[in-house]
Formats: structure tokens, C-alpha cells, sequence
């Protein structure tokens, strides 16, 4: 792969990666402050400085690595993990809902916001490639995070969000997979099982919603 061609997408996806990670870890610690639990807020994770979120082998070095060995065909990597105590919550089967949701809806709104970007520069008559293809990245990172992460397996989101939503007996049953829920989740997207029973029918229909919503702005800037 040309190193140049390298180069240039890591110069796209960077600011979109680092936002989507970093928004999406603090919204997890900043909810669950809200909710009880102060463990993120005491040791600083609940914070915009995307330092305190990038793990150096799964943000970068892992990325990197898959992009380079695949020519960009399969990507994969995480964030440091904020840390919640979910027994600290007032209510913690009901309110690790709302701390798990957290972190993708604001996956979804930072689409939103990549998506009404890309408009407002073409209304504005900006077609500089380097800033469209940087707000379709945008777009694209944070959907797909929103959609992977809401996959109902723990240790995902979707996984802390459907042991919330369970009764309690089902529930320890689907929490005692977490320990190995990593492992199970690699393997599924390996063989390719999330990506097409999951993954892209729910992207497309976040695409569809996203699309629909700017639908007005679309208009309005053409």
C-alpha cells in the first residue's frame, strides 16, 4: 500500500477517532456521576483530553497494523475502558442502562453533527476534498461505533444494556459470559457473523434516520 495513501487517511480519520472515543468514554463516566458512581471522575477520566482514553495498542497500534495487513479491508481497535462501579449506583440494574447507553447515543449525535458539518460546507460552497472526506469519516467512525458497541453481548454496551433490561435470574446468566465476551466478540467479527447479521442492516438504518433528520438541511442548503 502507498505509504502517502497512509498518511492521508490517518490525517482524515484522527480528529474523528479521537473525538468519537473520547466523548463516548466520558459520556460512560460522566452518566455514571450522575447516577452515583464517582469512580471515573475521581481518577480523571471524565474528561475531553483524549490522552486519558487512548490504550496505545488498541487505539493506535492495532489499527494501524489491521489497516496496513489488510489494505484497509478490516479495522478493529478500543478505547481505555472507564471504569464504573456499577454497585455504587442508586439503582444499579436500572441505572447501568443509562450509564452503557451513554456512550453510543453519543456516538449517534456526533454523526448527526459530522452529517449537518458536511451540508453546512456545501452550502457554503467549500469542496476542499480534505474537510468532505474528513466529515464522511466522521459520519462512518461514529456510526459504526454506535452500531458495534450496541452488539447485546458484555462486555459491549449492548451487553450491559440487555443484563439491565433482563430479570435478575436471566440476567447473571448473560453477565457470566463477560469474562469471555471479548474473546467471543473477536471471533464473530473475524468470521464475519456481526458484520453482516448485525452490523450492516442496523447501519443502514442509521444511516436512513440520519439522513431523514437532515433531510430539512439538505434542502435548505442546496
Amino acid at each position: 500500500m502507498d505509504i502517502a495513501n497512509i498518511i492521508q487517511t490517518v490525517a482524515i480519520y484522527a480528529l474523528p477517532v479521537l473525538f468519537a472515543i473520547t466523548i463516548h468514554e466520558a459520556a460512560h463516566g460522566y452518566v455514571a456521576r450522575y447516577f452515583g458512581d464517582n469512580t471515573a471522575w475521581s481518577l480523571g477520566r471524565v474528561t475531553l483530553n483524549p490522552v486519558k482514553h487512548i490504550d496505545p495498542i488498541g487505539t493506535i497500534v492495532m489499527p494501524l497494523v489491521l489497516y496496513v495487513a489488510t489494505s484497509g479491508a478490516f479495522l478493529f481497535g478500543y478505547a481505555k475502558p472507564v471504569p464504573v462501579q456499577f454497585g455504587r449506583l442508586r439503582n444499579p440494574k436500572r441505572d447501568m442502562i443509562w450509564v452503557a447507553l451513554a456512550g453510543p447515543a453519543s456516538n449517534l449525535a456526533q454523526a448527526v453533527l459530522w452529517g449537518t458539518a458536511f451540508y453546512l460546507l456545501q452550502g457554503a460552497g467549500i469542496t476542499e476534498d480534505f474537510f468532505i472526506k474528513m466529515c464522511q469519516a466522521g459520519l462512518l467512525v461514529n456510526v459504526v461505533m454506535f452500531v458495534f458497541n450496541l452488539f447485546p453481548l458484555p462486555p459491549l454496551d449492548g451487553g450491559r444494556i440487555l443484563v439491565g433490561l433482563l430479570p435478575y435470574k436471566q440476567a447473571m446468566l448473560v453477565s457470566r459470559i463477560e469474562p469471555w465476551g471479548f474473546f467471543v466478540v473477536m471471533a464473530l467479527v473475524i468470521t464475519g457473523v456481526i458484520s453482516k447479521l448485525w452490523m450492516q442492516p442496523l447501519m443502514s438504518v442509521t444511516y436512513t434516520f440520519i439522513q431523514t433528520l437532515l433531510t430539512p438541511l439538505a434542502m435548505l442548503v442546496r
